[in-house]
């Protein structure tokens, strides 16, 4: 793999990762993997700002989640770019087991133990979920597929948080901790460069200055 110093071989394939907008559960943050829960009137609104602020971006390609939180953020940005959405089942949110719907604090309260497990081994997940590990796989597997199916091209992603952090940590080549010191806001935009000789490079992170 090239260490990223040299010139790439060719144009890179941009992934522009967007984070769904507010939904009930991010308001009261509230662990949210696969229920499928629906955007606020907030993120609606939220989801129509960054759209209004891609309509002028080189998007080829609009990828969603198959989680309605993300595909109503998608379908708000499709509509300006006048692309489809086609969704990927690889960039879906972790399955939080018993704890979705939960706060930490309720989750701590009802299972410490299990909780403190989870946060010091990323190969943990919660009780009937899917640890980080897990789902770095699965993320990664998910975005090679992309990249090759849309090579050269700028794609919008729209995901969830673990699945951004991931394609960010996996491009720092960064240990899987890491996800434990990123923060992604509701409606985020993170972009990252994908070069067909190995490297990935980090272009922006949580940028909400559509938002302002």
């Amino acid at each position: 793999m090239s260490s990223g110093w040299g010139a790439p071989d060719e144009a890179p394939t941009r992934l522009v990762l967007l984070r769904h907008g507010q939904t009930p559960m991010s308001v009261e943050r509230r662990f949210a993997g696969r229920g499928d829960i629906p955007l606020t009137d907030a993120g609606h609104a939220q989801a129509a700002a960054v759209a209004h602020r891609l309509a002028s971006w080189p998007i080829d390609v609009v990828v969603s989640s198959p989680l309605a939180r993300a595909r109503d953020t998608a379908a708000h940005a499709a509509e300006v770019l006048g692309l489809p959405v086609e969704v990927d089942e690889g960039f879906v949110e972790t399955d939080f087991g018993d704890w979705e719907g939960m706060t930490f604090a309720e989750a701590r309260e009802l299972a410490p133990d299990d909780v403190d497990r989870w946060l010091a081994d990323t190969g943990t997940g919660p009780p009937g979920g899917e640890s980080f590990a897990a789902v770095a796989a699965r993320v990664g597997a998910a975005r090679e597929a992309l990249v090759e199916r849309h090579r050269g091209r700028t794609v919008l992603v729209v995901s969830h948080v673990t699945p951004i952090k991931v394609v960010v940590q996996q491009a720092m080549l960064a240990p899987l901790s890491a996800l434990y010191r990123m923060h992604l806001d509701t409606a985020c935009l993170t972009e990252v460069d994908c070069f067909a000789d190995g490297p990935m490079v980090v272009r922006s992170l949580n940028d909400t200055a559509h938002l302002a």
